[in-house]
């Protein structure tokens, strides 16, 4: 069972700013709802207990807004004096996870995936850590990822145009213990300087196929998107 999760909230936003310039991108107002309220709703739903928000840019306007908005919440903070890179982020914030495994999501992603059966194929292959991989066709926003039969990692592909494939929705399932040995520069990438480094390897990653809602705010045409999408809307009911 996963009782922790990991909200990586430290980016800056700058492709968003043309749409939201004074707050970070993670409280994006949709339908007058900040975003990161429909995430946390969702995981609570997913029975996830405990919250670390690993926090950079404009970190006080989040923290105002879980005081405000979540004040009876479970949550520690992770503050970065300067940033850390996804890698960096995430090494910072498993010092505050309690539990050896934890769930580790984007701030200005909604990804319905089943955190459940998520969490009970992480277990039974013994993964360090296991990517929730969404199915997508006609995209070129994203890079693409190759599993095996057994759902082993065998590539990451950069972005191109795609007929058909499975993205990265930015949702692992982490060992922090197998995570926090490896020696990691103080500033570095999760995707390239751990997952794709995993590749091949023993114990290393998994895929997870998941095809549930996905919505990435990240560039305005997204953003945009997510005031009319309705599966948003009944998170909160």
């Amino acid at each position: 069972m996963i009782s922790e999760a990991i909200i990586l909230a430290g980016g800056l936003g700058t492709r968003l700013r043309s749409e939201v310039s004074d707050q970070p991108k993670c409280l994006a107002p949709v339908n007058d709802v900040p975003f990161l309220s429909y995430l946390i709703h969702y995981l609570l739903s997913m029975d996830i207990r405990h919250f670390v928000f690993s926090l950079g840019y404009k970190s006080e306007k989040i923290i105002d807004f879980l005081n405000k908005d979540f004040a009876s919440l479970s949550y520690s903070l992770s503050l970065e004096d300067k940033p850390l890179g996804t890698g960096g982020a995430i090494n910072l914030a498993c010092r505050k996870v309690i539990t050896k495994d934890v769930l580790v999501c984007n701030g200005d992603t909604l990804y319905k995936a089943d955190v459940f059966s998520l969490a009970e194929f992480h277990a039974e292959m013994n993964s360090d850590c296991t990517l929730a991989l969404k199915p997508m066709e006609s995209f070129d926003r994203y890079g693409s990822v190759s599993i095996n039969s057994s759902g082993r990692v065998t590539a990451f592909h950069e972005k191109n145009y795609c007929e058909a494939g499975l993205i990265n929705g930015g949702m692992y399932m982490l060992n922090t213990e197998s995570f926090m040995r490896q020696p990691f520069e103080k500033v570095f990438s999760f995707e390239r300087d751990y997952l794709e480094k995993l590749v091949g390897q023993e114990g290393a990653i998994y895929g997870c196929i998941q095809d549930g809602f996905f919505i990435d705010i990240g560039i305005p045409e997204d953003y945009r998107r997510a005031f009319t999408e309705r599966e948003l809307k009944n998170v909160l009911l």
